[in-house]
Parts: C-alpha cells; sequence; structure tokens
C-alpha cells in the first residue's frame, strides 16, 4: 500500500490508482475508499498553539492519556494542554504542573481565587467543571479512566493566606478500580502509603468512601455530609478534608465547610490555594 496519509495512522490507497476486482478494473471501488478511509480515520489532534503558547503544532503525534506523555512529546513547561482519558475522539484540557518534584502532574482539583463555584451537585462532579487556566474540577469519570488504565500516586499542595505551604503525597491512588460501573460503585477513593510535606494526613480518613454531593448522598452519617460542609467529597462521617468547600478566605467562625485540611489548619481555616495532582508511580 502507499506512504501515511494526513489522516493519522491510516494508510492511503489513492497511490495504487485503481482497484483490481478478479482482473477487472473497478473504479466504483476506487472512488469508495478514500471516502471510506476519510469516515473512518482519525483525525490528529496536537497540542495547538492555542493551548500553550510555546507549543507549536506538531502533525500525527500519539494522543496522551496524562501529563506524563505530554512531557514525553517534549513539553515541559508548565500549563494547559490536552490529554484523552476516554479516548482519542474526546480531548480535555488540563493543567500540566512540569516542574513541581520532578514535573508530569496532572492536576484534577485547582483552587486559588473563589472564582468557580464547587458547591455543586453530582453531574457536575462527575463531568468535571471550571477553566483549566483557572479553577476547576476534572471530573470524577476521568479520573476513574485515568486510573483504571495506569497506576499513580497523589500529592496534594496546601497554601494558606500567610504565604506557608505544605503537601502530602501518597504512593496509591486509584477511583473504583474494580468496579464494572464506576458511577454504580460511587466512584470510591482509594489512597495509601502516605508521606509527610508538613501538612499531616488528612485522607487516609476517607479512602473507601464514595464520593457525596448535596444531591447524591453517599456517606456514612446520618445527614448529608456534602450539604453540611458546603462541598462535595469522598466523606465518612463527615471529614478531615473537605478541599472543595467554600472558599473563605482564612479564619472562618463556621465549622467545617471551608476549604479545609484539618491535620493542617484545623476545621476553622479555609485555605488560600489547593491542588490535587496525580501522576504515574
Amino acid at each position: 500500500l502507499g506512504g501515511l496519509s494526513p489522516l493519522c495512522g491510516e494508510r492511503s490507497l489513492a497511490s495504487e490508482g485503481t482497484v483490481k476486482a478478479q482482473g477487472v478494473l473497478t473504479k466504483p471501488a476506487f472512488l469508495a475508499l478514500p471516502l471510506l478511509l476519510l469516515l473512518s480515520a482519525p483525525r490528529c489532534a496536537p497540542q495547538l498553539s492555542a493551548i500553550r503558547g510555546d507549543a507549536l503544532e506538531r502533525s500525527c503525534l500519539q494522543q496522551p492519556l496524562d501529563c506524563d506523555d505530554i512531557y514525553a512529546q517534549g513539553f515541559h513547561a508548565d500549563g494547559v494542554y490536552l490529554i484523552y482519558p476516554s479516548g482519542p475522539s474526546v480531548p480535555v484540557p488540563v493543567f500540566c504542573d512540569m516542574t513541581t518534584e520532578g514535573g508530569k502532574w496532572t492536576v484534577f482539583q485547582k483552587r486559588f481565587n473563589g472564582s468557580v463555584s464547587f458547591f455543586r451537585g453530582w453531574n457536575d462532579y462527575k463531568l468535571g467543571f471550571g477553566r483549566a487556566d483557572g479553577e476547576y474540577w476534572l471530573g470524577l469519570q476521568n479520573l476513574h479512566l485515568l486510573t483504571l488504565k495506569q497506576k499513580y500516586e497523589l500529592r496534594v499542595d496546601l497554601e494558606d493566606f500567610e504565604n506557608n505551604t505544605a503537601y502530602a503525597k501518597y504512593v496509591d491512588f486509584s477511583i473504583s478500580p474494580n468496579a464494572v460501573s464506576a458511577e454504580e460503585d460511587g466512584y470510591t477513593l482509594y489512597v495509601g502509603g502516605f508521606e509527610d510535606g508538613g501538612a499531616g494526613d488528612s485522607l487516609s480518613y476517607h479512602s473507601g468512601q464514595k464520593f457525596s454531593t448535596f444531591d447524591r448522598d453517599q456517606d456514612l452519617f446520618v445527614q448529608n455530609c456534602a450539604a453540611l460542609s458546603s462541598g462535595a467529597f469522598w466523606f465518612r462521617s463527615c471529614h478531615f478534608a473537605n478541599l472543595n468547600g467554600f472558599y473563605l478566605g482564612g479564619s472562618h467562625l463556621s465549622y467545617a465547610n471551608g476549604i479545609n485540611w484539618a491535620q493542617w489548619k484545623g476545621f476553622y481555616y479555609s485555605l488560600k490555594r489547593t491542588e490535587m495532582k496525580i501522576r504515574r508511580a
């Protein structure tokens, strides 16, 4: 057959001129084959300059699963890139942290100014919301698909309003790894192998828990933890971490409904910046 066509990954038959069938030239087959290729072949979707200003368009790059793949393709600057956790036809913008501890981090939760409301229902948390160049949540389904295909570690970066920083790291991170239907399983969180970066461990308490929102209560408490805590998370009864709570700007009088990481700042301090990010282990 001929060489690679402009449609990535498919071979062109146009250079063959015509198709022979039992020694007879069949012009209709010649006309139909390029059309079939056009309809069936996935188009290349490289990192465009609109996504990263210094990332020039490259043809026929392998579509990256995560920021590890982005890094391997030669893009080593922090910024927004396209990944494909659901397959080649569904690009998802994501922020890649390429500098922290060697980089390659796929950020799935980012908060820093309170511009995006995180007090949202189940469908928003399932599919994702916000902007990858601002505050956002990548989506539980995307997280499940990523951790289904690769083994990941988790890093949680925190900052308060006095410019203090800390982090917590977990060697193992996955979302409903053994479920036939992750949504039916509640997008259950699994974390393990805690490493302290000054923040303390506020997440292991939540391991094994389903994700809860104000309109889908899947916690173990008699009341709805998501409603009580003004957020959405893998609540138990209820939490030591509430990173999707209200952006309350530091110390607050209300109990446990801000962006709280209890082992670092307690239940009455809402953090300035949080990032939850994963990288291949």
